[in-house]
């Protein structure tokens, strides 16, 4: 017999999930990917988020929101969502859509296949570009077009450094 199917909704509700120290994604058959945080990781984020800030001004970042992607609940590390998308979803538990900007920090537990493979999820989902941050701060932007490879800078934020300084 199988069991109901797991929504993104009872996750965020089950108690025994948040607190956590992973994040944690879903895939196409709602089983739950957990990935472990690490300070440094967190430090791009933070700077990442305090960039785009200063340099899109026309919009909000956000950390680590759902997003309900083909292939389950994908969550970029860092996302700017236009005014407008905002609005639109701003009391959704999971955006239905992909914000603009989906940001990925790559940890040693990620390869580059996995975060090919959720970039493609991400620009399926209506991201406009999607951008990797490797372990050492540097930057790649990619667009739907481009993918899988990177163009020279963020054509939504053409002012956002190339390599993340967290000195």
């Amino acid at each position: 017999m199988n069991s109901p199917a797991l929504t993104w909704e009872a996750i965020c509700a089950d108690r025994t999930l948040r607190d956590l120290p992973y994040k944690i994604e879903t895939n196409r058959y709602n089983q739950i990917i957990m990935s472990p945080a690490s300070y440094w990781h967190s430090d791009y984020q933070a700077e990442i988020c305090r960039q785009l800030s200063l340099l899109l001004p026309g919009g909000r970042v956000a950390v680590e929101c759902a997003v309900q992607t083909q292939d389950g609940t994908r969550v970029p590390d860092v996302a700017w969502v236009s005014r407008e998308l905002r609005a639109k979803h701003r009391r959704a538990v999971s955006l239905p859509v992909a914000p603009e900007i989906c940001v990925e920090v790559l940890s040693f537990s990620n390869s580059r296949e996995e975060m090919l493979e959720k970039m493609g999820l991400f620009f399926a989902a209506g991201a406009k570009e999607v951008w990797l941050c490797d372990s050492d701060g540097r930057m790649e932007f990619f667009t739907a077009a481009s993918a899988p490879q990177p163009v020279p800078q963020s054509l939504l934020c053409p002012d956002f450094p190339l390599q993340i300084d967290t000195d």
